[in-house]
């Protein structure tokens, strides 16, 4: 069952205080109970439904729909508490299919910013780190593309290059499917510190990323192969200075076996490998996490 914490003010979204840890599976999370979950459902779709009706059913998301059933955008913007006028950032934009969805969400009242990793330690290569801001330089224009709103309601940036103004004004941060690779090249303390530096005092982290098993060796849990564990992540974040506020079952898929030689890529939509036997499986297993700032 999926567990969700949301607490509705009359003025906007308050922050839920956690509650007590329950077992799903092999994983521990902090949730509400299945009533609860409806409820505060029910009352972020009262608060904000509209607009996340018209983002989530906007024509130019035809084919991302299809993705909905295993990504759970709704409950996803619910859980995150991330309100249409929020300023929100996306840490490393790929694909477009949380840009499209983002986009149509905040480009009204709210702003979206696309967060690109530090080009220095990202790659000693110079081509490549000019990539890297050319993306963000364009992400403005590119999401302008997706949703047919003006290039100036959103922008780019990345982490080696943070402007004062930007610092402590966002919101939102979303860490979507994305920690893997800086993980893997031990670059994800910083760029998680940097962007502590842009969330406001009362500003959340959002993550989603592909889960490991408890039990897996490091080998397969260092994000050589895209999962990586969710007790380390907890761990991780708290120390960068983040407290975790909830953990939701809401992008679980226990037919997930997290074991694949190849790693998550073996899985729907990559089907890297193209294994026949992973077809109808659904996407990978995925932790939902939720953090503060930690004062």
């Amino acid at each position: 069952m999926n567990r969700l914490i949301l607490a509705a003010a009359a003025s906007g979204l308050a922050l839920a205080a956690p509650l007590m840890a329950h077992q799903h599976g092999d994983h521990a999370g902090h949730g509400a109970h299945g009533d609860d979950h409806v409820r505060d459902t029910a009352t972020f779709m009262k608060m904000h439904g509209e607009q996340v009706s018209a983002a989530i059913n906007h024509p130019t998301r035809a084919e991302d729909a299809k993705r909905d059933v295993h990504r759970n955008p709704a409950e996803v913007l619910a859980f995150f508490h991330v309100g249409p006028h929020m300023k929100v950032g996306e840490y490393s934009p790929g694909g477009g299919w949380y840009s499209r969805l983002l986009g149509h969400y905040l480009g009204g009242e709210g702003q979206l910013v696309g967060i690109y990793a530090n080009a220095l330690t990202a790659t000693p290569d110079p081509a490549r780190q000019q990539r890297i801001r050319d993306q963000a330089a364009g992400f403005g224009k590119e999401v302008a593309g997706y949703t047919g709103l003006p290039a100036e309601k959103f922008s780019g940036l990345t982490l080696d290059a943070i402007p004062d103004d930007q610092k402590g004004t966002f919101d939102r941060i979303l860490v979507i499917r994305a920690l893997h690779s800086p993980t893997r090249m031990g670059t994800a303390d910083t760029e998680i510190r940097a962007m502590r530096e842009l969330l406001k005092d009362d500003g959340l982290i959002g993550i989603i990323q592909h889960r490991a098993k408890p039990d897996a060796p490091w080998a397969y849990a260092n994000g050589s192969k895209g999962y990586l564990k969710q007790q380390d992540m907890i761990d991780f974040m708290r120390l960068q200075g983040f407290e975790l506020v909830a953990a939701s079952e809401i992008n679980a898929n226990a037919m997930d076996t997290a074991d694949h030689p190849q790693g998550v890529w073996e899985m729907p939509p990559s089907l890297a490998t193209k294994r026949d036997d992973l077809k109808d499986k659904g996407e990978s297993d995925r932790m939902t996490l939720l953090f503060k700032k930690a004062k």
